[in-house]
């Protein structure tokens, strides 16, 4: 069964560390995703098709955060407008997951997106909660008990907070 380990960061410091480990343990950029609120102070971020100018200025902007090495190899780095929840960053298969029609009324918010992934809604809600105060969510995808285990043992031993897993949600 396919599922999901995640974890909060408090700090960038902390989420590189995280994101490093879990990368020298196997697990590729699209088995990673990270969601962080952008905290840098605008919202001009104009998503145009056929260029990357979003995602470079977003990337730019994670550099700034010190987040920059670790998540630059992430798939998909993005800033969202969350209706009801506000600017954030993604990185990884979040970010398709989460700019998807899940959060596209402000009923869904952060909270319907996290919960259309296949996350328990009381878990959904506390993470909301921790990523709204500045942590950073970070998520695993694992095809094996193995890999779970692999995963939540790099999060836990980094100190992350609320660790958890959950099954994947299954498109239909």
């Amino acid at each position: 069964m396919k599922t999901s380990v995640y974890g909060m960061a408090r700090t960038a410091e902390q989420a590189e560390i995280i994101l490093q480990e879990l990368r020298q343990a196997g697990f590729t950029n699209n088995d990673i995703s990270a969601l962080l609120p952008d905290k840098r102070g605008t919202m001009d971020f104009a998503h145009e098709h056929n260029t990357k100018a979003p995602e470079g200025a977003t990337a730019g902007g994670i550099t700034g955060m010190g987040l920059g090495a670790a998540v630059g190899w992430l798939t998909g780095i993005g800033a969202l407008a969350i209706p009801g929840a506000g600017p954030f960053i993604a990185a990884g298969p979040i970010m398709a997951a989460l700019s998807g029609a899940a959060v596209g009324t402000a009923a869904g918010g952060l909270v319907g997106g996290l919960v259309g992934m296949g996350m328990p809604e009381f878990e959904a809600r506390r993470y909301d909660a921790k990523i709204r105060e500045g942590n950073i969510l970070i998520s695993v995808h694992a095809e094996s008990g193995k890999l779970k285990d692999v995963a939540k043992d790099v999060l836990k031993r980094n100190n992350a907070d609320d660790v958890s897993t959950a099954s994947e949600a299954r498109a239909p």
